[in-house]
C-alpha cells in the first residue's frame, strides 16, 4: 500500500477525528497496528496558525512517519498556503476536508459543504496540488458520498480530483445530510473505487474485523479508515490486522496491558497539552477506555473531578490494578459503549 511514492505498513487507517486524533492518540493508534493516522484538521486562516490550538496541532514532535496533516477551508489561495505552512512544519501528506459534517465546519461551506460547490471544490484541490507537486507531497482527498441521498456526486468529484493529481480517496459511506445518523452504505464507494486508478479507502461504521473483512469485499477498496470505534480502543487495529491474515480472532488485551498503553498515552499527552489543559482533555480519552467496563461509568465520574496529572494517573493505575485482580484479560469491549459517540471525523 503507498500514497503517491510514499509506502506504508498496511492498509488499516486511523480517520481524522477533531478532539481526538492529536499527535499523542495518532501514535497510540500506530503502534497498535495502524498503518497510517491522520491528523485533526489545520484550518487554512493565516489569522489562526500563531493560535495555542493550532500550535498543537501542527506538532509533529517524534510522530512515526508519515505525517500526514489534514487542511480545511474554502479559498483556493488560503488552502495552498496552508499545504505549504504544514509541509514546513513537517508534514509529509496533505489531505483536503471534504468529508466534515459538522455545522459549524459546513455554515462556513467548508467540509462536506464543499460537495455542493464542485467548481470550488475542484478550485481548492489544483490549488493545493500546485503547492505540494514542487515538494513531492502527495495529495488525499476525504470526502462523503454526497451532499444529499439525491446528490450523491462522489464519483463526479472523485474522478476530477483523480484528474488534477490527488493520490488517494477516502470516501465515508454516509452523506452530509445523514452526519452520522442511520447506516453507512458501500455501493457508492464500490463506485468511486471502480472509476479510480489511485487507490481508495473505505470509512463508516467499521467496528469489528468481520466488518472491516465485508466492507473489504463489498467496495473492493484499497484500505479502510476507522474512527469511533478507535475510541477507548485503539487496539482494534492489531485485531482487524490479525483477522484478516488469519481468519482467527486475537485474544482480548490482558488488563495490565490496557493499563499500560493508556498510562503511556497519558504521559504523551501531558507533554503535549500540559498541566491544566492535559488533565481536562485527557478526560475523555480516560472516559472511552472504562466506560464499557465494570465499574467504568462510576470510575470516569470520580476521574473528571481530578484536577493533576498526577492525581489522574494514580487514580487510573489503581482502578485497573483492582480490575485486574477480578479479570487477567479484558472482561468486555470498550467499543461496545461507543455506538453513541460523535465522531468529529473530516
Amino acid at each position: 500500500m503507498h500514497i503517491g511514492h510514499i509506502p506504508l505498513a498496511n492498509r488499516l487507517f486511523a480517520a481524522p477525528m477533531a478532539g481526538v486524533t492529536d499527535r499523542p492518540f495518532r501514535q497510540l493508534c500506530k503502534r497498535l497496528g495502524a498503518g497510517y493516522a491522520v491528523s485533526e484538521m489545520v484550518t487554512s486562516r493565516k489569522d489562526l496558525w500563531n493560535s495555542l490550538k493550532t500550535s498543537r496541532r501542527a506538532n509533529h514532535d517524534g510522530e512515526a512517519a508519515p505525517i500526514a496533516v489534514q487542511i480545511a477551508g474554502t479559498d483556493a489561495q488560503m488552502m495552498g498556503e496552508a499545504a505549504a505552512y504544514n509541509i514546513d512544519r513537517g508534514a509529509q501528506i496533505i489531505d483536503i476536508n471534504m468529508g466534515c459534517p459538522a455545522k459549524k465546519v459546513c455554515n462556513k461551506w467548508a467540509g462536506s459543504a464543499l460537495m455542493q460547490d464542485e467548481p470550488l471544490a475542484l478550485q481548492i484541490v489544483e490549488a493545493v496540488v500546485a503547492a505540494c507537486a514542487p515538494r513531492n507531497v502527495p495529495v488525499t482527498l476525504k470526502m462523503r458520498t454526497g451532499w444529499c441521498a439525491a446528490e450523491r456526486n462522489a464519483v463526479r468529484i472523485a474522478r476530477a480530483a483523480e484528474a488534477a493529481g490527488v493520490a488517494m480517496v477516502a470516501v465515508h459511506g454516509r452523506t452530509r445530510e445523514q452526519g452520522y445518523k442511520g447506516d453507512a452504505e458501500y455501493t457508492t464507494i464500490a463506485a468511486v473505487k471502480a472509476a479510480l486508478r489511485v487507490p481508495v479507502v473505505a470509512n463508516g461504521d467499521i467496528t469489528s474485523p468481520e466488518k472491516a473483512r465485508d466492507v473489504l469485499a463489498a467496495t473492493g477498496a484499497d484500505a479502510i479508515m476507522i474512527g469511533r470505534a478507535a475510541q477507548g480502543r485503539p487496539w482494534i487495529f492489531r485485531e482487524i490486522a490479525h483477522f484478516l491474515a488469519t481468519g482467527e480472532h486475537l485474544p482480548a488485551p490482558e488488563v495490565q496491558q490496557a493499563k499500560r498503553w493508556l498510562l503511556e498515552h497519558l504521559h504523551d499527552h501531558y507533554t503535549l497539552y500540559g498541566e491544566f489543559a492535559g488533565v481536562r482533555s485527557a478526560r475523555k480519552h480516560i472516559g472511552w477506555a472504562v466506560r464499557a467496563l465494570p465499574g467504568g461509568e462510576a470510575f470516569r465520574a470520580s476521574m473528571n473531578l481530578l484536577e493533576s496529572c498526577d492525581a489522574q494517573v494514580s487514580a487510573v493505575t489503581d482502578w485497573f490494578d483492582e480490575l485486574a485482580d477480578a479479570h487477567t484479560l479484558l472482561p468486555l469491549h470498550a467499543a461496545a459503549a461507543n455506538e453513541d459517540l460523535v465522531e468529529l471525523s473530516a
